[in-house]
């Protein structure tokens, strides 16, 4: 009977918790979900293409591509493969550009929600807009030269997806409700996440977890309260671990300058999984999508934790990180 109060009054808790964490994250996504279906429906957004045209041919893409980025960058990685599915026929990619353009993708997407979950937790806007957009820029260029220097990748692009219409011609109605089916999901990956690190931290994997990686992170400036999180992110996604890091910074349990690399490693390499595997099914390679956006992440991180140490405190207070804002 104990060990039932106990698992009924654990759930009861976590329940709450995820609501607040949720409801945090929801003050930020509802407003600007709605002004980004605005600007869709106004047709706007191609405005955003004309000046990322030149970007993409830096990098060996068409510069009808800008308009996938574009869509990507306001909305998400599903609108801009949407676009890229109906431009796919007319423009024919290579499997080394289909990768470029992934990586891009993955790592710059869905900017007005995921900047603004991020500096609610204190890192400056204007820094993470700046890293996220070059980050992606260095990554995309990068992969091109490897690729086209050793001949890598030059066959065309097996692409998996094909476009639906139903998720193009969406009405109002079914937007809204497809919305509100994002946000419930959002609280129940949110409440797994909870109970699931609540279990690991009972049987202390997290704390073994954090042993193993507290050389690597250490290294990279990551404190070791924020590393359990930071795999959240890294895995699951930038929403779910910037989530639970609002709801840690807002604590007080993590350091200003931890919450500011964690979040930046997040920002440029998140979903590791699912939206690799996602861009895989456009003809992306995994030598790109996953292990080339790892690994360039780290050593950016890596090269902006030595870079900030010959900073004056208060410019980097200013321009780089800062206390969470307060709900």
């Amino acid at each position: 009977m104990k060990f039932l109060k106990t698992i009924i009054s654990t759930t009861l808790a976590t329940v709450k918790d995820a609501a607040r964490i949720s409801l945090s994250l929801f003050k930020i996504m509802i407003p600007v979900v709605i002004a980004v279906k605005v600007l869709q429906e106004l047709n706007l957004i191609g405005y955003l293409a004309t000046p990322l045209a030149p970007i993409m041919k830096l990098v060996g893409l068409p510069g009808e591509m800008g308009l996938v980025w574009a869509t990507a960058l306001i909305n998400n990685i599903y609108s801009g493969l949407i676009v890229f599915l109906s431009l796919a026929q007319g423009q024919p990619l290579t499997a080394a550009q289909a990768t470029v353009l992934g990586t891009m993708l993955l790592v710059a997407h869905a900017m007005p929600v995921e900047l603004r979950v991020v500096q609610s937790s204190g890192p400056k806007l204007g820094f993470q807009l700046l890293i996220r957009m070059g980050g992606a820029f260095l990554m995309g260029l990068l992969l091109h030269l490897i690729y086209q220097n050793f001949d890598l990748l030059q066959g065309p692009a097996n692409i998996l997806l094909t476009p639906e219409n139903s998720a193009i011609d969406k009405t109002l109605l079914q937007w809204a409700i497809g919305e509100i089916r994002n946000l419930i999901s959002i609280f129940g990956i949110i409440f797994c996440l909870l109970s699931i690190m609540k279990i690991l931290t009972k049987i202390r994997v997290i704390a073994a977890m954090d042993f193993l990686l507290r050389p690597f992170l250490t290294m990279m400036g990551i404190g070791s309260k924020a590393s359990a999180l930071t795999v959240v992110g890294l895995t699951m996604g930038l929403s779910y671990g910037g989530g639970m890091i609002i709801h840690e910074t807002r604590s007080g349990r993590i350091d200003k300058k931890d919450v500011f690399y964690s979040l930046t490693l997040m920002s440029l390499c998140h979903s590791l999984i699912e939206d690799t595997l996602l861009l895989m099914m456009i003809g992306g390679h995994v030598s790109g999508l996953f292990w080339g956006r790892l690994i360039m992440s780290c050593l950016i991180v890596a090269t902006l934790v030595q870079v900030t140490r010959f900073i004056p405190e208060k410019f980097s207070d200013k321009y780089l990180w800062g206390l969470p804002k307060q709900s």
